[in-house]
């Protein structure tokens, strides 16, 4: 066990792996862009639905297109 420690400072330790960082930052990105998207929509056709005189499958169909228009413009 003793030989697998790193003999420098901490700040030199491991080696990074840069490539799969970036890559799971852009997953995280990702993701979090998809949770605003559907959050934003779902609380607009929510709006619609119960303020605007939609309806329950109005609001479905506004979710749906809001949806649809997010995935198709980014």
């Amino acid at each position: 066990m003793a030989e697998n420690q790193p003999t420098g400072p901490a700040e030199t330790g491991a080696e990074m792996d840069y490539g799969e960082h970036e890559r799971t930052f852009s997953m995280f990105l990702a993701l979090t862009k998809w949770l605003v998207i559907l959050s934003v929509s779902l609380l607009v056709a929510m709006a619609f639905g119960f303020f605007a005189g939609g309806g329950l499958f109005g609001g479905i169909v506004l979710f749906i297109v809001l949806n649809a228009l997010a995935y198709f413009l980014t």
